[in-house]
């Protein structure tokens, strides 16, 4: 089982009349498993390599907040079985694919060093988990971005400050992200 099989079992899935969380969630739990804890430490050490250009006043918090959600969700993600499990928006599903396939592959070819590097798999697996089981947004309520704006719930609705700066970014995970666009921004 390679990382990239993950896209080929999700397209599978995505033939069904309907999907099911339950669906999903075997899919990510299988390759959540050959995730080990050093693919977890590389993947800190590259996103850390990243926040390298993130501006100096928010960088820890942009690391401690994406680390957290998007590194640690695999420990989540093998463990969760306290999930409603109930069929998914499978339009967004089946539109998810294209972005993330072109991100899975942009993401493996920067191997930070290790061609084993695991990145891609846990980037889909995040992403992937956190919009359609957890049905939250990509970037956790609470995730600042520059003019201390910040991700946000209002009444049961995720609103992100940025959405629409990524319109055209066909690769941005945002196009996948359930959040609005927060509306006095």
């Amino acid at each position: 089982m390679e990382p990239e099989d993950i896209l080929a079992e999700l397209k599978k899935l995505s033939q069904n009349e309907e999907i099911l969380k339950s669906g999903i969630m075997k899919i990510l739990k299988k390759y959540a498993r050959i995730i080990s804890v050093n693919d977890l430490m590389l993947a800190t050490a590259r996103m850390r390599k990243d926040g390298e250009f993130v501006h100096a006043s928010y960088r820890e918090k942009y690391l401690t907040i994406y680390i957290k959600y998007f590194i640690m969700r695999m420990k989540e993600v093998k463990e969760k079985e306290d999930y409603v499990d109930s069929t998914i928006d499978k339009t967004s599903f089946d539109e998810s694919f294209p972005m993330l396939e072109r991100t899975f592959e942009k993401e493996k070819e920067q191997t930070f060093g290790s061609q084993d590097d695991k990145f891609a798999l846990i980037y889909v697996i995040t992403a992937l988990y956190t919009t359609f089981i957890l049905e939250e947004p990509v970037h956790p309520v609470g995730s600042e971005f520059p003019g201390s704006l910040f991700v946000e719930e209002r009444n049961g609705q995720y609103y992100c400050p940025v959405k629409d700066n990524q319109d055209d970014n066909p690769d941005a995970i945002c196009h996948l992200c359930l959040a609005e666009q927060t509306p006095d921004i």
